[in-house]
């Protein structure tokens, strides 16, 4: 095995009394583990950061082996982790990509979406644009891995119009006609996504926080070894805290 790729990292654990498995995203080849030798030293340690661009080298002798890692940094955003709120963002963004993507599986949108909204994080002038990239980013990931959820039309009578909310059960969107009857059951559907265009307000992402939370926690993240979501949570508390 020899892959050379640009790639996200993602994770970073210890490994013996110097090294480091880390993982990244690749464009062409998915997530991918590999030990970094002295990935925990001085050197290193700026460059092994989630978040960071890297070029990385992979190499393994068999197939069932952890490939050796060597990786070079293309751009760095360690800068960006001394601000709460960003940190909190990229955090989560990589932990959540780092758990629920299996390896070694291309996914080429995944890929541009995460590299999307880390430039969104460093260079909008506010955080108001780049919080709901987190929000779409969550969708998109749900969606490649099988569970997208279906905001086309009314599950209850096929209506295009007025959809304002999400089923909690079936992940379908449901007009406000349909569904007032419910609506203390059923998860508001932000304008936003709905649309696909503009950024909503604060209302709005917050409740696309809820809307895909609800379904992040139920299908992607209920039995893992690793739970990422912490690191959410952590999110959501800075975002409620800028909104005092």
């Amino acid at each position: 095995m020899l892959i050379r790729s640009p790639a996200i990292l993602c994770s970073v654990l210890p490994h013996g009394e110097h090294g480091a498995i880390a993982r990244a995203l690749t464009p062409d080849h998915g997530l991918l583990a590999g030990y970094v030798r002295g990935g925990r030293s001085r050197r290193l340690r700026p460059v092994l950061m989630a978040g960071n661009s890297l070029e990385t080298e992979y190499r393994a002798r068999t197939e069932g082996q952890l490939p050796a890692l060597v990786v070079e940094l293309i751009h760095s955003r360690g800068a960006l982790l001394d601000e709460p709120l960003p940190a909190a963002a990229i955090d989560w963004l990589c932990a959540l990509t780092a758990v629920a993507l299996p390896e070694a599986q291309p996914f080429p949108n995944i890929f541009a979406a995460l590299e999307g909204v880390l430039a969104a994080i460093e260079y909008a002038p506010a955080a108001r644009g780049w919080v709901s990239g987190v929000v779409r980013y969550e969708l998109l990931l749900m969606a490649e891995l099988g569970f997208g959820l279906d905001l086309s039309a009314c599950a209850a009578t096929g209506s295009r119009d007025d959809l304002v909310f999400v089923s909690p059960k079936s992940g379908a969107a449901v007009s406000r006609a349909a569904g007032a009857p419910y609506a203390g059951r059923l998860l508001p559907l932000p304008a936003f996504l709905r649309t696909g265009q503009g950024d909503g307000d604060w209302g709005e992402i917050i409740d696309g926080f809820r809307l895909t939370g609800h379904f992040l926690r139920r299908d992607i993240l209920n039995d893992r070894r690793i739970d990422p979501w912490p690191a959410r949570q952590r999110l959501i508390d800075r975002i409620e805290r800028l909104l005092g």
